[in-house]
């Protein structure tokens, strides 16, 4: 077989997906600036190229075959890929350009989402684009620079720099009845409901052993599998939780959530780190966007200050799979 049958025509491609995406060939027209009559025709061409039905014709409708739905598939993500490395080919240079950056849901809502306006007014010539979480461990992908994850610092094939997370602080509803309301010292946590991460099964058992509480089952309570539905599930008065203290802080200081027992949280061995390859640390833009955010997370205010950490940890890391186990999207 030929290998110029194998790369179809760009144009062809995107007049492809671009009717699969608008559901016709009139709007898709529209959208690509072309006569309906033009991309009917491309569509005939690439049919022809690749000599395999990609649509259905039933009274001027048009439907994906079954090979028609696996094949728009992957040409929409290597188009979405084109696109990402064209504009990052346009705009980049040593010290602008684009950065493409993934993070956990809860951790970029609560901790880094407010503070990028000042990234963005110190460095304006920066655009960051976020990709979808899944794509985090992807590290070999064109279209993702680094990610920020949660876990111990170790990941195959990754430089890791500690930011926040490690001091867990224990909360309760702000107000009620219940158990929850009582709390005066860490064993009446054991008559209460405990909401647990589901990535995450020995946080009670932890903070049991470090507070010296018995009569706690690690494994009794509500899974959730975000820690910003924990904090809403703990405002509306489910029960008490264990939660990375730099993600509820604001909850706590506005009475959202009740702190019953401030100098009882407990120090975890898991947190957020920034990753990238190794192949990219000297790559300008993800240069300066790890030194702010390093220096942003080492410059937390005093309520949420944490004991220093080394900014990369040993370089022998055990495997991704193992590592990858407290992950979700929290």
């Amino acid at each position: 077989m030929s290998l110029r049958r194998l790369n179809p025509p760009i144009h062809l491609l995107r007049a492809f997906s671009t009717v699969v995406r608008f559901g016709g060939v009139s709007r898709a027209a529209e959208a690509l600036h072309l006569t309906q009559s033009a991309v009917s025709k491309q569509i005939q061409e690439l049919e022809k190229w690749v000599g395999v039905p990609l649509f259905e014709r039933e009274r001027k409708r048009l439907s994906l075959t079954p090979a028609g739905e696996r094949y728009e598939r992957a040409v929409r993500a290597l188009l979405g890929q084109l696109e990402a490395a064209t504009l990052e080919l346009i705009t980049s240079d040593d010290s602008r350009g684009a950065l493409h950056l993934s993070s956990l849901p809860t951790f970029a809502a609560k901790w880094l989402i407010p503070k990028l306006p000042q990234f963005q007014q110190r460095y304006p010539q920066i655009t960051l684009h976020f990709v979808p979480y899944v794509h985090s461990y992807q590290f070999d992908s064109p279209g993702l620079d680094c990610a920020i994850l949660f876990g111990d610092g170790h990941w195959s094939g990754a430089h890791s720099h500690y930011l926040v997370g490690r001091q867990v602080a224990l909360i309760a509803p702000p107000c009620g009845a219940g158990p929850e309301a009582r709390i005066t010292a860490p064993q009446d946590v054991a008559r209460c409901t405990r909401l647990r991460h589901v990535t995450i099964p020995d946080a009670w058992a932890r903070w049991s052993e470090a507070h010296g509480v018995h009569g706690i089952s690690p494994l009794a309570g509500p899974q959730f599998d975000q820690f910003q539905t924990i904090i809403r599930a703990v405002m509306a008065g489910m029960g008490v939780a264990l939660v990375p203290r730099c993600l509820v802080q604001d909850e706590i200081a506005a009475g959202l959530v009740h702190e019953p027992l401030p100098q009882h949280g407990y120090h975890s061995a898991l947190g957020y780190w920034l990753c990238y390859p190794a192949d990219r640390a000297n790559h300008g833009t993800l240069s300066i966007f790890r030194n702010w955010v390093v220096d942003h997370a080492a410059h937390t205010p005093p309520a949420l200050q944490e004991p220093a950490a080394p900014l990369t940890p040993p370089a022998a890391a055990p495997a991704l799979a193992a590592s990858a186990a407290p992950q979700s999207a929290r």
